[in-house]
């Protein structure tokens, strides 16, 4: 019988399929962090029960840790509480922990894949809806609740019934200055934020193929944001170059053994999905968001859309627009902006600072932008400075800081004030996200750094 990519690994992984309910489902991999663990261990302690494959999980910090001065004790008492309760928890259980310090520290989606942790034909959780970033290695990975990450502790399954099947295609070639996050954000946009629910989706076809793995990882991050349960992309010689000689990925020959599996990882000719789409690549262009979803998203030369021609609530949308101060038909070229976010589970690699980089070379950050680059990890960190980044984004009166979620959801001091316009590499747009009153304009990073320079939003596309 001919199978999908998903259900080769989905029916690797069932333990036990209960007649007209869940499968109970085995996890690979658990990643825990501060914010979604805390009651889940109390659970723990109150049922008396222990971890039971402490190997496992993997705990790191990252949704409350401060940009700035990580050396110096951190001032908010909620998270140095969270902080610690990551800590003490995964002493106690045994658990590696990467707390705030820790030279592997940084966001969970970023750590796990560079340290080799996410391998293709896992299963992975973590108790943070981002977590279908790690799809883009082959991987079944979602985001599960708090009661959930205790289920998994405790019995390293979960109860979960099998999702549909989605494959979504772009093929043909990007053009100039158009990134995986615009195509990311090009697909929910035809979509709509609720466009794949209850479905899990492959991505396939020449645009995807020809990605690197970070871009393929900014891609399934976004699968969320379509409704999606998670998205993947088959492993190919992309996955298995940038996985070789990662700390924990596996050596000699149990490296061999596992390409050669991992290789048997895609969908079969003549397998079937619930629902296919398929895209050109020459119909997308650099996206910004305008509204307060990310599915409110249009080509940047474009202008916001009528009301009439949007699928919903007339009153709903806008309600949004009124909240963003914009108006129908605006065009999004020109609109002023406050504050430029580079980072996040979503933008926050390598990758996403050289492109960064190549726009802002030569020139200056634009008086009135406050702009925060945030790397995914002190890895990223490290490799800002080695390459020569950080001399280039200095010069052009950037400030690199320390590695966290930081402006992403403002669980830390990274707070956009009420009324400003913040360009945001990051995953979501919703109202005070980034702060309370705050208005958020998702896009790629050379959307972000084309208003940087310029203190308006910019096609990237005139500055390349």
């Amino acid at each position: 019988m001919s199978k999908s990519l998903f259900d080769k690994v989905w029916d690797s992984h069932v333990v036990r399929k209960i007649e007209d309910g869940p499968d109970v489902f085995f996890i690979d991999r658990h990643f825990i962090h501060e914010v979604t663990s805390p009651v889940a261990f109390l659970g723990l302690k109150n049922r008396g029960l222990s971890v039971l494959y402490p190997e496992r999980t993997f705990a790191t910090a990252d949704h409350n840790t401060p940009t700035i001065n990580q050396h110096l004790p951190v001032e908010d008492p909620l998270s140095a509480n969270q902080l610690k309760a990551l800590e003490d928890n995964s002493n106690e259980y045994g658990i590696s922990h990467w707390g705030l310090g820790h030279k592997k520290n940084g966001i969970v989606h970023v750590v796990g894949p560079e340290n080799g942790i996410t391998f293709p034909g896992a299963t992975i959780v973590c108790g943070d809806s981002h977590t279908s970033t790690h799809g883009a290695f082959g991987a079944i990975a979602f985001g599960i609740g708090t009661s959930e990450v205790e289920m998994v502790l405790s019995t390293q399954c979960i109860m979960q019934p099998k999702p549909k099947k989605m494959r979504i295609n772009v093929n043909g070639q990007l053009g100039k200055g158009v990134t995986p996050k615009d195509v990311a954000l090009y697909i929910i946009s035809k979509l709509t934020t609720s466009g794949a629910t209850g479905y899990f989706v492959e991505y396939a076809g020449d645009v995807f193929e020809n990605m690197t793995m970070e871009g393929r990882m900014t891609v399934c991050n976004l699968s969320i944001e379509m409704g999606a349960r998670g998205g993947m992309i088959a492993p190919d010689e992309t996955t298995f170059e940038y996985l070789k000689d990662k700390p924990l990925s596996p050596k000699g020959e149990d490296w061999d053994k596992a390409v050669a599996y991992w290789k048997t990882l895609k969908t079969d000719n003549d397998a079937t999905f619930d629902k296919e789409l398929t895209f050109p690549a020459s119909d997308i262009e650099p996206m910004i968001t305008y509204g307060t979803n990310p599915g409110m998203g249009i080509g940047i030369s474009n202008n916001i859309p009528n009301a009439d021609a949007i699928e919903g609530g007339v009153a709903t949308y806008k309600k949004s627009l009124d909240y963003m101060g914009y108006e129908e038909n605006d065009s999004m070229i020109g609109k002023k902006i406050d504050y430029v976010f580079l980072g996040s589970c979503t933008n926050g690699r390598i990758e996403d600072f050289r492109a960064f980089a190549s726009i802002v070379k030569g020139k200056q950050k634009a008086d009135h932008v406050t702009a925060w680059l945030v790397p995914g990890s002190h890895e990223v960190e490290d490799k800002i400075k080695e390459e020569g980044i950080l001399d280039v984004i200095t010069e052009a009166g950037f400030v690199l800081r320390q590695p966290g979620c930081s402006a992403c959801l403002a669980m830390n001091d990274d707070k956009v004030p009420a009324g400003k316009y913040a360009v945001s590499t990051s995953n979501r747009n919703f109202e005070g996200r980034q702060g309370p009153g705050s208005r958020t304009l998702l896009a790629s990073p050379l959307v972000a750094a084309a208003a940087a320079v310029t203190g308006v939003v910019t096609d990237p596309r005139d500055l390349i």
